[in-house]
């Protein structure tokens, strides 16, 4: 379910280097959205398209999104005060299973951990695997998470926090300590790649959340399109998950 939201800025605040996060108020929005989902939003009529956003959190009628500051678009928004008004298109594609047996272990990489929150507030049984730039960024993440989860493993590229790498360093000794029954993730598509191999080496079930750059998020303009193994797919409208099955060979 769909629909056009003209929604009230609740915060829009700096919480790491260039990362905001930012929240709005719609109670209608924030009860139909599923994990995994993501919102389209309207910065302003100096764009002509919307931008897509995963939703980070939905729920008490409070819409939450994190973004990074990378160009004119997400710099606009970051100027966005509290009190004004963002037009927002959602819940948008298709989100995480819900429904899995057993625990889950969630991992991404930067923004990639984003989407992942909604599904760590929505799933009892869930540990996170967390990929930083450095300590700073892995601290705010690990704040987000921390109501949501049991167990935290973490890295940082610098090695300021945790264990210095990637988080494709550190999964497979996490896959063999822990008793999972599958893996979520979200990030660079080259970290997911590698985390399914892991996951489906030990036949467990991954799912992979795409970030693509969208022009309409509705499925209508193929800029999003994916080969699976059921043919061409569209990541705003088949996705953004993804088994992992379908689209890592």
């Amino acid at each position: 379910m769909k629909k056009v939201f003209d929604t009230e800025i609740l915060s829009n605040v700096e919480v790491a280097e260039k990362i905001f996060r930012l929240e709005v108020f719609e109670p209608e929005l924030s009860v139909i959205s599923k994990p995994g989902q993501f919102v389209a939003v309207k910065i302003s009529d100096e764009f002509t398209l919307r931008r897509p956003f995963g939703i980070a959190s939905a729920k008490n009628g409070i819409i939450k999104i994190f973004y990074r500051v990378i160009g004119r678009g997400t710099e606009v928004l970051s100027k966005k005060k509290v009190g004004e008004k963002l037009n927002v298109l959602g819940a948008l594609g298709k989100g995480f299973d819900t429904e899995i047996y057993g625990k889950i272990l969630l991992v991404g990489g930067g923004m990639g951990l984003a989407p992942l929150l909604s599904a760590a507030e929505k799933i009892e049984n869930v540990d996170v695997l967390i990929g930083g730039k450095n300590k700073s960024e892995a601290i705010f993440w690990y704040k987000e998470f921390r109501p949501a989860v049991k167990n935290f493993f973490v890295t940082t590229d610098d090695g300021s926090l945790g264990r210095k790498g990637f988080v494709t360093d550190l999964l497979p000794s996490v896959l063999e300590t822990e008793d999972y029954s599958a893996v979520f993730t979200c990030g660079p598509e080259i970290m997911m790649r590698q985390v399914a191999f892991e996951a489906m080496a030990r036949n467990l079930i991954c799912e992979v959340s795409f970030e693509r750059r969208m022009a309409c998020g509705l499925g209508a303009c193929l800029s999003c399109s994916i080969d699976t193994s059921q043919g061409r797919k569209k990541v705003c409208k088949d996705g953004p998950v993804f088994n992992a099955s379908e689209v890592f060979f």
